[in-house]
């Protein structure tokens, strides 16, 4: 297997980490990856569940959460006998809904991640895992918790961000290697198709 390949594999399995888990509303998400590699890009697909929880009606006008509870999962240490190295700079967008408007957003918990942070910007409330998280390691990402307002009428979907390799929802880096030579990926991904985690109609 080519250096570049084994890269794409070893940062491609490392993707089910940001799995997004309630007891609440579960989907299967497919998504659509590409790995820039120097031997040109590579395209792959990974389907993960994706969980959220938000009530089913809200009153026009009113606050309510929409929360995000991810649960621990383990980095793989190797992957078709490569040693991966590990991973960086997760990035994961979540849009505003629309007939909503952005309150707050916040994490709590989470283990084995560092510092995450996550923002509010261009529409989208974007996480932030700067990692390195080393093959091998048990992580618990934090539960993302946001508070929206609900709009005069209509239907409130959650879903995740991204429409394209030139506009990824999911984007991060990959470190595997052979030998003792690291091979680092870019991996940009997007939901394909896209369904809603959560529906919330305006009573």
């Amino acid at each position: 297997m080519r250096p570049a390949r084994i890269a794409l594999t070893a940062a491609l399995a490392i993707a089910p980490v940001l799995a997004l888990a309630t007891p609440a509303s579960a989907a299967a998400v497919t998504f659509a990856c590409q790995a820039q590699t120097p031997i040109g890009p590579i395209n792959a697909n990974v389907t993960q569940a994706m969980e959220a929880k938000a009530p089913e009606t809200v009153a026009a006008g009113s606050e309510f959460e929409l929360v995000f509870d991810p649960p621990a999962s383990t980095i793989p240490g190797a992957i078709n006998g490569v040693k991966v190295r590990e991973v960086k700079n997760f990035k994961l967008s979540v849009p505003v809904p629309a007939n909503s408007t952005f309150v707050s957003v916040a994490l709590s918990g989470g283990s084995g991640v560092g510092t995450p942070t996550i923002v509010q910007e261009n529409g989208n409330m974007v996480v932030t895992l700067a990692g390195p998280l080393k093959g091998g390691a048990t992580i618990e990402i934090p539960t993302i918790t946001v508070k929206l307002k609900a709009g005069a009428s209509g239907t409130i979907e959650s879903k995740l961000g991204g429409t394209g390799f030139d506009k990824p929802g999911l984007t991060f880096v990959g470190t595997a290697e052979m030998g003792p030579i690291p091979v680092e990926a870019k991996v940009a991904c997007y939901p394909n198709p896209n369904p809603a985690l959560t529906t919330t109609k305006i009573v």
